[in-house]
């Protein structure tokens, strides 16, 4: 499979490049410091149209193809991956997931909203006690006339403060996968509120929340895909985010190859670069081949996307070799750079924050394994 990139595409990589090395990497330590983010970023994401890239034209997107999407997410992990989540969770879980799944009329309401940037989209899976065993989620949606009522709560929601509306996906059935709905619910709805989330170890600017849902009403027509059908729903909208964690996770590791050159190469010691020693050419060497690796498997991910086949395992593939290839060339990075990779007067030691949790969201590398083992047996390690 050829992945040599097309004219288009190597364009948009320029423009992505160039508009995070002007608008975002002069800002990100900052922003990491104090857990903040100048919100006036979501109008420049989607001005140059980042937020609604591969959604198409006719519901405000830019209508790209999906390996075009995954080299912007991947300038934006290099840049910054709290910007990047911004991006991933609005177009990638949302935006795509209502374009697969919704109405008509749910598509042409919601979609030029969230490519404009005038909303946010969060994806409201986790609950405090329900991550990777996502099926036994507790919060309940109850039918009343054309109505539902929702309770419950959602943690570790990217956007979840900033949004304009939440992908919720609530109990209505019984305690299977198939008892589980999922509904569009507008942020500013009575009953619902959302708290922000701090303290974390890596992507300390983006937007996470905890979402409370009490006694949440909405329309059926709110409802996304038919009564039951939520979990596929789910399902599906992390295939696509998983790509998009891929890539994101391949520009960390760029970025921390990158850092790494330019330092080994500038800095002394024994009277000669660092550059010159093989055991730090060993490091930059394993980071330089696995980036390569783990970006090939996040581009045929893409280009499956493009051509409509299903990519649920080598989504798989590339978000658990990526993520975890962000945490060795970071960590990498960090050695390579010594005493100062240990303080963010470089970014490398925020690139191995950020990379941390790249293996835990969108499900844990642990479970990309089973998913791969469950794909590759026919044998189910989940029951």
């Amino acid at each position: 499979m050829d992945f040599e990139l097309n004219e288009e595409q190597a364009q948009i990589r320029k423009v992505a490049k160039d508009f995070v090395d002007r608008e975002i990497v002069p800002f990100a330590a900052e922003w990491d410091r104090t857990e903040t983010m100048d919100r006036s970023i979501v109008g420049k994401l989607a001005q140059v149209g980042f937020l609604g890239g591969p959604l198409p034209e006719s519901y405000g997107g830019m209508g790209i193809d999906n390996v075009s999407y995954c080299l912007i997410i991947e300038e934006l992990g290099r840049s910054d991956s709290s910007v990047r989540g911004v991006v991933s969770v609005n177009v990638g879980l949302v935006g795509k997931t209502i374009l697969k799944w919704g109405t008509e009329e749910q598509k042409r309401h919601w979609l030029p909203l969230l490519a404009s940037g005038e909303k946010l989209g969060c994806y409201g899976l986790t609950e405090p006690h329900s991550g990777s065993d996502a099926a036994s989620l507790k919060t309940k949606a109850v039918r009343d006339g054309n109505d539902w009522i929702l309770t419950g709560s959602k943690m570790f929601i990217t956007n979840g403060t900033w949004a304009g509306v939440a992908l919720v996906f609530a109990r209505t059935g019984d305690d299977s996968a198939r008892g589980i709905t999922a509904f569009l619910v507008p942020t500013d709805s009575d009953g619902f509120s959302a708290n922000k989330v701090t303290g974390k170890l890596g992507l300390r600017a983006q937007d996470t929340g905890e979402l409370v849902l009490d006694g949440v009403r909405v329309s059926d027509e709110n409802r996304l895909g038919d009564e039951g059908q939520g979990f596929k729903v789910a399902m599906s909208a992390l295939d696509s985010g998983r790509m998009s964690l891929a890539a994101g996770s391949v520009g960390i590791a760029q970025g921390c190859l990158e850092a790494s050159i330019k330092y080994s190469t500038e800095r002394e010691q024994f009277a000669r670069p660092i550059a010159r020693f093989q055991l730090v050419q060993e490091l930059i060497a394993d980071m330089a081949v696995e980036i390569e690796a783990a970006r090939l498997l996040t581009w045929r991910v893409a280009t499956m996307a493009d051509r409509g086949e299903k990519h649920t395992l080598q989504s798989s593939y590339a978000k658990y070799f990526a993520s975890e290839v962000a945490v060795r060339a970071s960590n990498n990075a960090v050695q390579v750079h010594g005493g100062y990779g240990y303080i963010d007067e470089y970014p490398v030691g925020k690139y191995l924050k950020d990379a941390r949790v790249a293996t835990l969201y969108e499900g844990t590398s642990q479970i990309q394994k089973l998913i791969i083992g469950r794909a590759l047996t026919g044998e189910n390690a989940f029951v």
